[in-house]
């Protein structure tokens, strides 16, 4: 593999930073844990000496060097013209409102139809950015194929870069609407355990009691409770602290209010749907320009819609007192956008014509 050599003289302001954030600093198109991962393997030195510790400070007049490996052109998948339901672009990012059954990236058994496919054909300057020449470019996050709701997807290099990093560091605040079975015994919960393979069945996940997996964290807030037909069912708004594969639905599973037509974390469901009643419904993070908040919010699809309108005997408790979790990313003084691309009224929102001075 051909590598890139770049060399770095820490200069006096930069003195006693943490050798991983003097590297982030000076190489911003770079996602920290690619940086990271070049410590790691030996591919940063100072005087010939492999730096290994991302945490040593650094000094000044001090000169690193970094071997950047070239990147490796893939087949890029093949852009289709596949209309995208979008609910914001700039130059810098895009957020679309998913449609369910849709794959976010061409995988085995998917080569086209997928929102890649459909990226390509919206914006096929992506194909000429080598630093996104893969299998996924522009891809920050995912939803499940049968989750419908907001995506968010880097325009450049460099908005992958910061918005990968406000993913990673828990900037990202996501609120999903859930239609479940059951009615949960407390108004709000908080669900803090480790998920990883199940060990019955690797292709499923599960909480993992005893030892093993990685920290997820759930909370979920009862919206309103009611019955289709004679099954008790509730909708739930859930916010997720981490981004565990099948979280949520492992976590409401786990918790005996399993998500209406999840035929994995499910169980027998009496209540037919079309696919797992799951939906990204609002997403707040940064805008990966100036680092301003910004919130977007997908309308609830009409498959959830519908059912939503079957329930009977409905009854929405009283909002529980607000509370904020640790690491939770506050949205006030942020702009708020709907489907149609438009900030919404609100406090430190633009109304109507959306006025982006503020970018530059």
């Amino acid at each position: 593999m051909n590598h890139k050599l770049n060399r770095l003289k820490v200069e006096a302001e930069d003195a006693g930073k943490r050798l991983d954030r003097f590297l982030a600093d000076k190489m911003p198109e770079h996602s920290r844990s690619m940086l990271q991962r070049l410590l790691k393997d030996g591919a940063v030195t100072r005087n010939g000496n492999a730096c290994t510790a991302a945490k040593v400070a650094v000094a000044a007049d001090e000169i690193y060097e970094i071997a950047i490996p070239e990147p490796v052109l893939s087949e890029l998948p093949l852009a289709e013209n596949i209309p995208l339901p979008v609910l914001f672009e700039d130059d810098w990012m895009l957020v679309i409102n998913k449609p369910p059954g849709m794959v976010v990236h061409p995988g085995a058994g998917n080569t086209s139809g997928t929102v890649v496919n459909a990226l390509l054909g919206h914006c096929p300057e992506l194909a000429e950015f080598e630093d996104m020449a893969s299998e996924r470019p522009g891809i920050v996050h995912r939803l499940d194929k049968d989750t419908s709701g907001c995506l968010v997807i880097a325009k450049t290099p460099q908005a992958m870069a910061k918005l990968s990093a406000a993913f990673a560091e828990r900037r990202v605040r996501k609120v999903y609407k859930a239609l479940v079975k059951g009615i949960p015994r407390q108004l709000t919960e908080t669900i803090e355990t480790n998920i990883g393979r199940s060990a019955g069945n690797r292709q499923k996940m599960a909480v993992l009691l005893e030892r093993g997996g990685k920290e997820a964290i759930t909370t979920y807030t009862l919206a309103q409770s009611g019955k289709i037909g004679k099954i008790a069912v509730s909708l739930l708004d859930v916010k997720i602290l981490t981004g565990r594969t099948h979280q949520i639905r492992v976590h409401l599973s786990y918790r005996k209010l399993p998500i209406i037509g999840d035929t994995v974390y499910g169980g027998n469901q009496a209540v037919a749907a079309p696919r797992q009643m799951l939906h990204a419904w609002k997403i707040t993070l940064p805008h990966p320009r100036n680092g301003r908040k910004f919130t977007f919010t997908a309308p609830i699809p009409e498959d959830m819609d519908e059912l939503l309108a079957r329930m009977t005997d409905v009854v929405v408790p009283p909002p529980p007192p607000s509370k904020k979790r640790r690491n939770e990313y506050a949205d006030e003084d942020g702009l708020n956008y709907g489907i149609d691309g438009e900030a919404e009224a609100g406090a430190g929102d633009v109304g109507g014509e959306v006025d982006y001075s503020f970018l530059e």
